[in-house]
């Protein structure tokens, strides 16, 4: 893999970025409702572009790691993962439901919203 190549402050950009959207990441793996796979997705993207040395360490990480390279090689979702994301979707739409009492269309919208991104979800391979 060629290094990344750029100015060098578009490449501190994506370090930082990717730092965030890692430490985020982590911090959902643990928080109900912060996506962790998507955020983690998105570090290895912004240190593709930062740095070889970051991008090589996440996808040598032995719990995200292979994560990453089955969406990059294959577009795919562990069943795990996939049910996790059923979960939190339904757990998150009972507690917005619950605690905003939205107006009937603003549920809908948002139901209609988490269903194209289910669909989504599970339509990618295991």
């Amino acid at each position: 893999m060629p290094a990344p190549q750029g100015p060098w402050l578009a490449r501190l950009a994506f370090a930082i970025i990717g730092t965030i959207a890692l430490a985020l990441g982590i911090v959902g793996a643990f928080v109900p409702l912060l996506p962790t796979v998507p955020l983690v997705l998105l570090a290895a993207a912004c240190f593709a572009k930062a740095s070889t040395r970051l991008e090589n360490w996440l996808l040598k990480h032995p719990r995200f790691g292979p994560v990453i390279l089955d969406w990059r090689e294959r577009g795919a979702i562990s069943r795990k993962g996939k049910t996790a994301a059923t979960l939190g979707m339904a757990v998150g739409f009972g507690v917005f439901l619950y605690t905003a009492t939205p107006p009937l269309w603003l549920a809908g919208f948002i139901a209609a919203i988490f269903l194209l991104i289910l669909a989504y979800i599970l339509s990618r391979p295991s």
